[in-house]
């Protein structure tokens, strides 16, 4: 059981006024606020102007390569908690991430400027996951700095409490996305947002980054760090001391697989996953699933704050594996129940209606790019799970690329140019509903399940933060701290929304994408269970 429970020395009480630590909290929690709205800008709005960067003739493909260019800003986050956590090692807390958020907001700036395929060719998808990866490092920066900087502010016996003040800020961040996004979408028609109106929510993070900016400029160095300096403690080394000397390198390796990574898939089940479920899979209309996905958040909100609370009376470890626990148990039951009550009708026709798909040369695409050939079946399985049907696989006929079954309709081959007309015209023919009824959803039980994954979201979320500034000394904690965040949620929670639309479309199943937030949840809680422990009473000024 790996444990570094100290206790406090002498005169390692609060070092600050609570009136300062308060404003330390305010200050770092807005402008954190912030570089999440711009972060899951992208996120939000991929579905919509996926098509607008990359070749057209395939919604699915853009889709997911919309959904890879998402990714690489995860992938990369790593690499962002390495350069920017060494230079807060070394430099200090502050300034770095004043630097960090200069370099979110003008790249998301420059999305709303980025010419669209049709102008530029494949120019337009490089330059918009170029601006994605710079993303990436800066948001790989600031969380380390943001956490390091209010617990070292904090009173002893409250860093939960305290900390979990800066993670409400990314399911605040991504309210504030659908808000904005919102307000546009209903003031502006469609076509015109599908054209150029999707432009104005990256525009206006202009804004937000200079009040942003000025805030934190107001900031002082955190004391625990001017303290290490003055005594002549700090790492030269970071990166060597964090990675490559024991027992650091032990607690980054079990912080990452026995709490971040769990963490990182629930996290983005919870918030993401469930919205695109609802608009691609289930066909909600975006107005009332940002609607669902805005209310579920603010109620469920405020369970950041109780969590991280009570993480100080019984400790962090215990309350991150319960919520993996949950959702490893209730997630195939909670979507099924998304579909049973946001679109019934879609959950009859499927019932009702068996699909099956006879082919054998079908592919299984991640990344997807000018190297991508897409067959015909692939098409197929792409249209059926675009449209939120599940089907079977079959053994091939004879001679024909790919044979699709609808109920009582067989339909041959897949033609890039007319084949979702023909299949379309198919479902409809079946009785296929194209959308969610609005009037047949029941919206206090859709509500409800969402607001279970998102208590699921702020139990793994809320105590995170203190849990890792803990585990690790002041001289290299920025950097050592957010390494595992960042590789816990940009690799295994950002690469949810990707491997799950692939695991859909090859498995057929449109519940299949769970099985890798399950799969993560499961390795968090044993490795957790069997290898970690709760340090909340450490002594994080050594």
């Amino acid at each position: 059981m790996v444990s570094r429970a100290a206790t406090a020395p002498m005169g390692a009480g609060r070092l600050v006024s609570a009136a300062e630590e308060r404003k330390v909290i305010f200050a770092s929690s807005l402008g954190t606020v912030f570089e999440w709205y711009d972060f899951y800008l992208y996120a939000t709005l991929a579905p919509f102007f996926a098509a607008l960067f990359f070749p057209p003739g395939n919604d699915t493909a853009a889709l997911l390569s919309a959904f890879a260019a998402y990714a690489a800003g995860f992938l990369v986050r790593p690499f962002g908690a390495v350069l920017f956590g060494r230079i807060g090692d070394l430099v200090g807390r502050k300034y770095t991430f004043l630097v960090t958020i200069l370099v979110m907001g003008g790249s998301t700036f420059a999305v709303g400027l980025l010419p669209t395929y049709a102008s530029v060719g494949w120019l337009a998808p490089i330059l918009m996951v170029s601006l994605r990866l710079l993303q990436g490092l800066a948001l790989g920066g600031e969380y380390g700095g943001a956490a390091t900087y209010v617990a070292e502010h904090a009173a002893p016996g409250k860093r939960g409490y305290a900390t979990s003040w800066i993670q409400t800020t990314a399911t605040l961040g991504f309210f504030l996305s659908l808000l904005v996004i919102g307000g546009c979408r209903s003031w502006i028609e469609p076509k015109v947002f599908a054209e150029w109106g999707w432009r104005l929510p990256f525009l206006v993070s202009l804004i937000l980054l200079i009040f942003s900016v000025y805030i934190r400029m107001k900031l002082n160095e955190s004391p625990v760090f001017q303290r290490m300096k003055e005594e002549g403690r700090g790492s030269k080394a970071p990166l060597t001391e964090s990675f490559f000397h024991y027992p650091n390198n032990k607690y980054v390796l079990l912080a990452l697989l026995g709490a971040t990574a769990g963490q990182g898939v629930v996290w983005y089940t919870g918030q993401f996953y469930a919205l695109f479920f609802l608009t691609i899979t289930l066909k909600v209309d975006y107005l009332t699933a940002y609607t669902l996905i805005a209310i579920s958040l603010l109620i469920g909100t405020p369970f950041f704050i109780v969590f991280g609370a009570l993480s100080d009376k019984i400790g962090r470890l215990k309350i991150i594996l319960a919520g993996c626990i949950l959702a490893v148990v209730t997630y195939f039951p909670l979507f099924q129940g998304m579909t049973h009550y946001a679109n019934p009708d879609l959950e009859k026709f499927a019932a009702s209606t068996p699909i099956t798909v006879a082919a054998t040369d079908c592919n299984f695409h991640i990344f997807v790019g000018p190297w991508s050939k897409f067959t015909e079946c692939d098409r197929a399985k792409d249209f059926l799970t675009k449209s939120g049907l599940s089907f079977k696989s079959v053994p091939a006929e004879a001679g024909k690329p790919v044979v699709v079954t609808i109920g009582s309709t067989k339909l041959e081959g897949f033609d890039a140019k007319d084949g979702a007309a023909k299949y379309g015209a198919a479902l409809k023919a079946a009785g296929y509903p194209a959308a969610a009824d609005k009037a047949k959803i029941n919206y206090p039980m859709t509500l409800l399940l969402l607001v279970i994954m998102v208590i699921y979201v702020t139990m793994v979320y809320g105590p995170i933060a203190a849990f890792l500034v803990e585990l690790f000394p002041t001289k290299i904690r920025y950097t050592s701290m957010s390494l595992p965040y960042h590789i816990g949620n940009g690799w295994f929670g950002g690469m949810l929304p990707l491997l799950a639309t692939a695991l859909v479309a090859w498995s057929g199943d449109i519940y299949y994408g769970l099985w890798y937030p399950i799969g993560i949840s499961v390795m968090t809680i044993v490795v957790g269970w069997l290898f970690l422990k709760d340090n909340m009473h450490a002594d994080i000024h050594r």
